[in-house]
């Protein structure tokens, strides 16, 4: 029972001394933090404001915990106020989602003054991820890409395109056919995966220059980005 009321008890009084070193910590390890993510951003879609994002909610989670402090009835409280906020910004990319919530976590660490977690914490989570930034764990080395091209509907040099297709990929696929041109015209699409990275001119040029073969295009897909 005395347990459960002291669950209760006030807050501990901090002084201004201790809650600015809280503060100022969390902002420096979350800025590290922040300095990171965009040494090892790869996506197209850089965002300012998630980068600010990062910095902030550290320091807001840091405020927090010193506010709830041992009081359980606090935190009850903040926890209701904080189910009022509805948060429907999509996070894209897991990795975003990640460096976000290790953010949190030092604020956590911050505002309850485990200090050496915090620095321990932030030395560690920038360390892998710079190892994981430079190494090829996980990386793919395949070129792939769409290709795209008309040949007339009843075209009789079927063998010429599929040897050019050879020379420059090491693998590819069909996965779509229409009419085009009112069905003078047959566009393929192919999934293909070259050789080499230098052989996207290669196979343009030997494409087109198949008798007949118009409106060749080959769109190379990026690893860091879905299309």
């Amino acid at each position: 029972m005395d347990e459960f009321l002291t669950a209760f008890a006030p807050v501990e009084y901090l002084g201004a001394e201790q809650i600015m070193l809280s503060f100022l910590l969390s902002f420096i390890l979350c800025s590290a933090i922040a300095f990171v993510y965009t040494w090892t951003f790869q996506g197209f879609s850089y965002s300012r404001s998630f980068v600010h994002t990062l910095i902030l909610s550290g320091i807001i989670v840091c405020m927090l915990i010193m506010a709830i402090g041992n009081n359980l009835a606090r935190g009850l409280g903040i926890l209701g106020t904080l189910a009022i906020i509805r948060f429907r910004t999509p996070v894209r990319d897991p990795r975003d989602m990640v460096f976000l919530f290790s953010t949190l976590g030092i604020g956590i660490a911050c505002g309850a003054n485990t200090f050496n977690v915090a620095i321990l914490g932030t030395i560690t989570i920038s360390a892998v991820a710079l190892i994981l930034h430079w190494s090829p764990f996980a990386s793919r080395r395949e070129y792939e890409g769409l290709l795209r091209f008309m040949l007339p509907a009843e075209f009789e040099h079927e063998a010429d395109v599929q040897d050019v297709m050879r020379e420059c990929c090491s693998s590819f696929a069909l996965i779509a056919m229409r009419e085009a041109v009112q069905g003078d015209m047959i566009e393929y699409s192919y999934h293909v995966k070259l050789l080499d990275p230098t052989y996207q001119a290669d196979l343009v040029d030997g494409l087109h220059a198949v008798e007949g073969l118009i409106g060749a295009n080959l769109l190379m897909h990026r690893t860091t980005v879905e299309l």
